[in-house]
């Protein structure tokens, strides 16, 4: 995963002029749909919100798509390491990592962003003013139907006068109260003075007091002052009689101004309520269309998010998981019948000196072709008796299909075995249509796309290959070599044998994607041709010929699907490929010369 930046809560992923979190962004796996599943996408998260794009370069022609973080609810996958998934509402991302650690970063950051960038956090507290503007908020509110704008003019004016009376009203509040402190102290000031004046009084010698208490007089005929009454204008200068006017003169202006917004709401009361009536029929409709696409969805197999893919956890039973397979193929038969029947090839067949087969090759990988082409010609061509434990389970006239039920780690790893025979084509006529990738698409319906990653020899290539996704399973891509060889007969009564070899490889031009699991294969066609003698000095034609073909395939799927649904698959499958390919061979080699 690429990154501009990187986000962990601290206060250097904030920008310290804007006070809002830095950007992050970097390339994640987004689920699409159920027909292209996970595709990566450049993701950018940025002031509160979570924005996508098929790829960096495409950031100038604007986003495909943003969640508005605020109200987000971020939720890490339970089983898978790499995934995590964002919700606002009923809108959902299903997004998947590279690792773990990188899902956690992403995590950090999106909650670093979220937290930061709401109303309430502290960066927010430094942005906003502590007061909300009437004024900006009636704007807003008014300005959202251009229609409307003329109606709410007088409104906002009001409201605007309403905000300067509330900031005046403010300042009248604060003076009268310092007044109020101001003569609450001096009065108890004079109290406490005057009474500890006349406790001395008492005890020193006897005095009298005028009747208004304002003056003390002393034996010497002199006089004391106690306490002075509070002045109005002794307070600070402070005009109580100015302020209490004024004061009633602006809670009279928000009262006169409360009843003229009173009345302007009042007539717009009933435009508001035919909208509303509008709105709610609009809004039976929408309902309405709703429940009845839910309805249609219920009686359709499918479903949106990658919970309900293949995988142990997965939503969708097995029965429900079997069926959408089983769909899913009988489409595809479909559609491969109608572009069998669309296709015109010129039919093509160049081959390579016969001595090529034959010979070991000297490239890299050259030691492992010839172990595997050893143990196929050791162990394949034995018969399926004996200890084998393998069982047949399908049986169409010259073909017999058989398995071996093996399980590893809860994955299906089925070994499967086919024989069959076809009249009118050879060995090395089988073998060289098996494995010339010039014709692969003729032949081949399960192949999405498929490219000759490296050119090993003439005999041996390594091919990259995406098989078509068939829902609700994961797409599968396969890396593999494929070699042909011609093993000479040891003794001269038995026939040649021709063999295709194709078993999966590690190559740095083709590594393992998100977007498909990797499949593990050693798969070997391996033929014999049978001539029978023409009658009299009559050549040998395709009459006289039959081809034996051995066909084994050890598949390992690479992820997890119901043993009940692949087992069903395969025995579907395989003999279906086995006669497509058979009789592919006879089309192309009708009415050509033997190639032996």
């Amino acid at each position: 995963m690429s990154e501009k930046s990187s986000s962990s809560g601290s206060d250097e992923d904030v920008d310290p002029e804007s006070g809002q979190p830095v950007e992050f962004g970097g390339v994640l796996s987004k689920w699409t749909n159920y027909i292209h599943g996970w595709q990566d996408r450049w993701v950018v998260l940025k002031n509160n919100t979570l924005s996508y794009y098929k790829s960096e370069d495409d950031r100038e022609y604007g986003c495909r798509g943003s969640l508005c973080l605020s109200k987000a609810v971020i939720t890490p996958h339970e089983f898978d390491e790499c995934r995590f998934d964002i919700s606002v509402n009923d809108s959902v991302w299903y997004l998947r990592a590279e690792d773990p650690e990188q899902r956690l970063q992403w995590i950090e950051s999106i909650e670093f962003h979220k937290a930061e960038s709401g109303y309430g956090s502290e960066t927010s507290l430094r942005r906003h003013g502590s007061m909300l503007s009437l004024t900006s908020a009636a704007s807003a509110l008014s300005s959202a139907s251009t229609s409307s704008f003329k109606k709410g003019h007088r409104l906002r004016e009001k409201l605007a006068e309403m905000e300067t009376f509330r900031d005046i009203l403010c300042r009248q509040v604060d003076t009268l109260q310092k007044y109020f402190d101001n003569c609450a102290d001096t009065v108890s000031k004079d109290e406490f003075q005057r009474d500890r004046e006349v406790e001395e009084d008492e005890d020193d010698f006897p005095s009298s007091t005028r009747p208004n208490g304002e003056y003390n007089h002393n034996n010497n005929g002199s006089k004391e002052k106690l306490f002075s009454p509070a002045s109005p204008k002794s307070m600070n200068g402070i005009d109580f009689k100015g302020e209490a006017i004024t004061f009633k003169a602006t809670t009279a202006g928000i009262l006169s101004t409360l009843s003229h917004c009173i009345e302007l709401m009042v007539k717009r009361e009933d435009s508001w309520q035919k909208r509303l009536e509008r709105e709610l029929e609009k809004r039976r409709r929408v309902e309405d269309a709703y429940k009845s696409a839910v309805y249609e969805l219920k009686k359709k197999t499918h479903y949106g998010g990658p919970d309900y893919e293949e995988g142990p956890n997965s939503l969708i039973n097995e029965d429900e998981f079997f069926d959408a397979v089983e769909a899913a193929l009988d489409r595809q038969d479909k559609i491969e019948e109608q572009c069998q029947s669309e296709k015109v090839r010129i039919p093509r067949l160049s081959v390579s000196p016969g001595d090529v087969y034959s010979t070991i090759g000297t490239h890299r990988f050259a030691s492992k072709v010839e172990e595997m082409v050893q143990k196929h010609m050791t162990y394949s061509l034995q018969d399926v008796g004996g200890d084998a434990n393998w069982q047949l389970v399908i049986e169409e006239g010259e073909m017999k299909v058989y398995r071996r039920e093996v399980e590893e780690n809860g994955i299906v790893l089925d070994p499967l075995k086919a024989t069959h025979a076809v009249k009118g084509v050879t060995g090395h006529e089988v073998c060289h249509y098996f494995w010339d990738t010039a014709v692969r698409m003729d032949w081949e319906t399960t192949i999405e796309n498929f490219n000759v990653v490296e050119t090993l020899s003439d005999t041996a290539i390594i091919v990259y290959q995406t098989h078509k996704r068939v829902w609700p399973a994961s797409q599968r891509d396969v890396l593999y070599l494929s070699a042909i060889r011609k093993i000479l007969a040891t003794n001269e009564n038995d026939p040649d044998t021709w063999l295709v070899c194709n078993f999966s490889v590690d190559h740095d031009n083709a590594q393992p994607t998100n977007r498909c699991v990797r499949a593990k294969i050693n798969v070997a066609m391996i033929c014999q041709t049978l001539v029978s003698p023409p009658e009299g000095d009559k050549e040998i034609n395709r009459d006289n010929i039959l081809c034996k073909i051995t066909y084994v395939a050890n598949v390992n799927p690479g992820g997890w699907a119901p043993a009940s649904v692949l087992r069903a698959v395969a025995k579907r499958e395989y003999p279906k490929f086995l006669k497509r390919f058979t009789s592919y061979v006879q089309d192309k080699t009708a009415g050509k010369p033997i190639l032996f």
